[in-house]
């Protein structure tokens, strides 16, 4: 597999910056992709996420699999047409709901059966289903293999179990994927917080050739310092021309610190959710803006982004949309949060273009401040 054209244009130390070429359009490294799990970044239009500076969104298999149904979106023409994003989407495979949705499904070494949070409906999801799902019925441009990651911590038997399954189901994702010049299929790291299981998976994934690594089974539990010490010890194992991929993270200090290990790519839902629950990132951290000290804050979340929701609103003007329940203030704090993540990655990306990304992170670390609630 060679994959989408990957261009490193800069380093500083791990760390670099890039560009992935994909039919679809550029994606800058280090690169944040909003989740748009059901079709949508939630409470924001495509217009709005496309305006904070987003390249790529991710969608979610399982969810898309429930609702519309894998074949209906397949009718419809896919998801970039359904839901009128014409940037790439990655997609991620079901693999997190293997772990997350542990009461509503059964493992085997074939794959899992899911009962439906929905209806109550059985679904049969195998490596060759999701990617089915993923390739073929959403049309993905990039697909995720099948994966299995227990929740940390965990017994190192149960670790090396799944990460010895994912491997299994990795090769069958890549037989299944085939040869498809407009779409790439990554694999995924397991191993929990061990070295040893993390170095045996990522040789063996190397080995098999994919286009792109991903780093699975972290910020499940383990803590921001196992899993910077998980990325010292895997990142070195992936190739350096391929992207790299850190799943389901993270607060902006996770991204920061795991940027200069030299992850290329992240997810994580946390400013939709954050937003939708009243919480606005900032550098020092979140702000939660029902806190009645911004009651009569008129200045603007961040005024030095370029975005509506986070310069031209006022801090109290939000604080009051929360504590009358308008849906408006979730809106603006979601948008300013995509924004916000934005707006780092491109901090990132210039500092490391000027070789001072060792100085970013101190005073990033430096201005971090907990948050006080009422």
């Amino acid at each position: 597999m060679s994959g989408f054209p990957f261009e490193i244009h800069a380093r500083d130390g791990a760390a670099r910056i890039g560009v992935l070429r994909t039919p679809r359009g550029e994606v800058r490294t280090p690169a944040f992709m909003p989740v748009g799990t059901a079709g949508t970044v939630k409470a924001l239009t495509v217009e709005q996420v496309a305006s904070t500076g987003s390249d790529i969104i991710l969608g979610n298999t399982y969810h898309l699999m429930l609702r519309p149904g894998g074949e209906r979106m397949a009718r419809l023409g896919g998801l970039h047409r359904f839901m009128r994003w014409d940037k790439p989407i990655l997609t991620d495979s079901g693999g997190y709901q293997v772990m997350s949705l542990s009461q509503l499904r059964k493992l085997d070494a074939e794959g899992v059966t899911f009962r439906s949070h929905v209806d109550g409906a059985q679904h049969r999801l195998t490596p060759e289903v999701a990617i089915q799902i993923q390739a073929d019925q959403i049309g993905a441009d990039i697909v995720m293999q099948l994966d299995e990651c227990p929740a940390l911590p965990a017994p190192r038997a149960d670790v090396q179990k799944a990460m010895e399954l994912s491997l299994r189901w990795a090769e069958r994702c890549k037989r299944a994927f085939g040869a498809r010049d407009a779409q790439n299929l990554f694999a995924i790291v397991q191993g929990g917080t061990d070295a040893v299981l993390r170095r045996q998976s990522a040789e063996s994934l190397v080995s098999e050739g994919f286009d792109g690594y991903a780093i699975g089974g972290l910020a499940v539990g383990e803590g921001h310092d196992a899993m910077l010490a998980t990325l010292d010890v895997t990142t070195p194992c992936l190739p350096q021309e391929r992207p790299r991929y850190l799943m389901g993270v993270g607060k902006p200090i996770d991204i920061v610190e795991s940027v200069a290990r030299g992850i290329d790519m992240f997810d994580c839902v946390l400013p939709t959710r954050s937003g939708r629950h009243g919480q606005a990132w900032t550098d020092a951290g979140p702000l939660n803006i029902k806190n009645a000290r911004f009651a009569e804050d008129l200045t603007p979340v961040d005024e030095s982004i370029d975005c509506p929701a986070s310069r031209d609103y006022s801090k109290a003007y939000l604080h009051h949309l929360f504590k009358a329940g308008e849906l408006l203030g979730q809106v603006l704090l979601s948008w300013h949060n995509v924004a916000y993540y934005q707006h780092l990655m491109q901090r990132l990306r210039d500092s490391i273009a000027a070789q001072n990304l060792d100085d970013f992170r101190a005073a990033f670390r430096a201005r971090l401040t907990p948050e006080v609630e009422d």
